[in-house]
């Protein structure tokens, strides 16, 4: 049994892994995950499982196995391998890195990821990496914002290659997805753009404005880039983000009023910069409109002007309030 991949790239970093992955081999997936009390998911055709950790976290439970890419771009074909098989499938140098648990710990590395990562150095595991799987180009991207890694010649090369199997390459546009569920995702989009992939998403620029502001969720990030998408349907199919995304920002493009900080206000301040907050309910009463039917009635009228373009700041909602009031009917 051994812990392999991204938690022991972290762990030697200093960082605390997000999920853990663990090859085992000779040993049932499903009855040691049975055995741990803790609640997974059984994947069979790979014969690996998912358990959901009490922290919150996850942990992989992967047969050891190697795997061959009859169709690239498609899903591998896996079969039963060796704990240096397994190594040796991965995506790039700082993955392929295993920890052998026991009395006396081991540290494996069958492809210089060590070094690599005492380098700071993204280097995909062989020439045909991005070929067979283009996804790894964007996963790359991920790995490199998160961790501050910089892509060598190698990957570079095989950006183009990636590009052209993106069209084939299915997993690819989950991995966008996941992009955008970084903690940064203009980071991981900006190393898209400085390897030359900068094609594969819209204009970074609401990104790049989201990422300036505080305590941005996925969601937003999602609008934003939904935003200044050609045609927002299709990305958001293509991405699977549902119906979330686009309503936020539908929202946020409304003149409806959001409070400062929600993700409508945060998307706002950056599509429409010049918009203001518009008058309330309680601002209404105070200029005199009497409680009741007839404040919705003078919130309706406001709503009207905005959309007809006839007000655009308080001052003037104000104004149109006061002649509103005084040629009301008795």
């Amino acid at each position: 049994m051994a812990l392999v991949g991204g938690a022991v790239r972290d762990a030697l970093l200093g960082v605390t892994p997000l999920d853990l992955d663990v090859v085992v081999d000779g040993v049932q997936v499903e009855e040691l995950a049975h055995a741990s009390g803790w609640p997974f998911v059984y994947h069979p055709a790979f014969q690996n499982a998912t358990l959901h950790l009490p922290d919150g976290r996850f942990a992989d439970l992967v047969r050891a196995r190697r795997e061959s890419y009859p169709v690239p771009g498609q899903n591998p074909v896996p079969e039963p391998g060796t704990l240096a098989d397994d190594l040796r499938r991965r995506d790039f140098t700082v993955n392929a890195l295993a920890l052998r648990l026991g009395p006396e710990p081991e540290l494996l590395d069958v492809a210089g990821g060590q070094r690599d990562l005492d380098r700071r150095f993204l280097r995909p595991l062989h020439r045909h990496s991005f070929h067979e799987d283009a996804s790894r180009l964007v996963r790359g991207a991920r790995i490199a914002a998160r961790l501050d890694l910089q892509a060598t010649p190698e990957l570079l090369e095989q950006v183009p290659d990636a590009l052209h199997m993106a069209p084939q390459t299915p997993r690819l546009w989950a991995e966008l997805k996941l992009l955008l569920q970084e903690a940064r995702p203009y980071l991981a989009a900006l190393k898209l753009r400085e390897w030359g992939a900068g094609e594969l998403l819209p204009d970074l620029g609401v990104l790049a404005a989201l990422d300036e502001l505080p305590d941005v969720n996925p969601q937003t990030y999602a609008a934003g880039l939904l935003a200044t998408a050609p045609d927002t349907a299709a990305l958001a199919q293509r991405l699977s983000l549902g119906d979330k995304p686009a309503a936020l920002l539908s929202r946020a493009l409304s003149d409806t009023f959001y409070p400062p900080g929600t993700p409508e206000r945060q998307l706002r301040s950056i599509l429409n910069p010049h918009s203001y907050v518009p008058l309330t309910g309680k601002d209404v009463l105070a200029l005199g409109v009497p409680a009741g039917r007839q404040v919705g009635e003078a919130l309706t009228y406001l709503a009207e002007l905005r959309r007809a373009g006839r007000v655009n700041s308080q001052l003037d909602e104000q104004l149109a309030l006061r002649d509103y009031v005084k040629n009301a009917p008795d």
